[in-house]
């Protein structure tokens, strides 16, 4: 017989990724054990630490789902391989560098079960170390040219202004929620990305199966950015451009993508190439450029078009 809190509360699979932070990792776990949801399975994908002892997680909080990968499979991978581990109806990507606000699963849930054209939902961002100050707020469309998209709401105050549900262009990374049902028609994470761009791509696949996405205005998560590769460093530069040009190549068609790969070429490369180079950011020159190289090198990489079915 079926419980009838199953009905009320479906079933949420939890994935978030460690990565070398065991302590940030607890952090969110701990911030979880005070939801007022009262059905969740907390999966935590450790993607081949080595730094913190991962197992000590698993010491403090017995009921988690301790998953160790065997190598660095990135965000994309990582987080595939806890979906695989799910059992919930709705999957919530969390990153481990937040910590919810106690209320906020049950917004994100409702919004999904009042309406199956619904492929995914994102709580309000806002920063963990100024609370009043926004993140993300939802996602206006990208420019198909510069494969570039900005969000609503970053570094507002939030003095109220956001008080309604809003369809939006992507979910943000750090928290989304996704019905398993959607998966399964979708596909997972393109796990060619690593770092960046994957979510986008992920929102790209989820709309042209005919699904929406919505920013859900009464669920905040604290973001604590960047606690793991650092706001500027040359690994994010590295891998955000590389998952720039990656997003294109598997998102951008026809005309838009020839004027788009001039656009690149004459005027994206140039200019960041030089901007880091005036500045003498030598390390970040390089990173830039090793991105622009992987993907002249990969240009005829069938991978860079492959995405993963949840049935393996």
């Amino acid at each position: 017989m079926m419980n009838p809190e199953d009905v009320r509360y479906p079933l949420v699979s939890v994935i978030s990724i460690n990565f070398n932070n065991p302590e940030v990792t607890a952090e969110m776990i701990e911030s979880l054990k005070h939801i007022s949801y009262p059905n969740i399975e907390i999966i935590i994908v450790d993607n081949a630490s080595n730094v913190g002892n991962v197992d000590e997680l698993n010491e403090k909080y017995p009921g988690i789902i301790l998953v160790k990968s065997t190598q660095n499979l990135g965000f994309a991978g990582g987080n595939n391989l806890g979906i695989l581990e799910s059992k919930g109806k709705y999957i919530l990507l969390l990153n481990n560098d937040t910590v919810v606000d106690p209320g906020f699963l049950e917004p994100l849930v409702k919004k999904c079960e009042e309406n199956e054209t619904i492929g995914a939902v994102s709580p309000k961002l806002n920063y963990f170390a100024d609370k009043q100050m926004i993140q993300w707020a939802g996602n206006y469309e990208m420019n198909k040219t510069t494969l570039r998209c900005f969000s609503r709401g970053a570094l507002e105050k939030d003095t109220g202004k956001y008080t309604e549900d809003w369809k939006s262009a992507y979910n943000h990374g750090a928290a989304m929620l996704v019905p398993r049902t959607v998966i399964e028609k979708v596909g997972l994470m393109a796990e060619i990305y690593f770092l960046y761009y994957e979510e986008l791509d992920w929102g790209e696949q989820i709309k042209n199966h005919g699904f929406d996405i919505y920013f859900v205005h009464n669920s905040i998560v604290y973001h604590k950015e960047s606690s793991s590769i650092g706001a500027d460093s040359p690994l994010k530069i590295y891998y955000m451009n590389r998952g720039r040009f990656i997003f294109m190549r598997r998102n951008v068609h026809g005309f838009n993508f020839l004027v788009a790969s001039l656009y690149m070429i004459f005027v994206a490369i140039p200019k960041n190439l030089f901007g880091f180079l005036i500045k003498k950011e030598w390390k970040s020159a390089g990173a830039y450029l090793d991105s622009v190289i992987w993907n002249l090198i990969n240009i005829f990489n069938d991978e860079i078009h492959i995405t993963k079915k949840i049935s393996g």
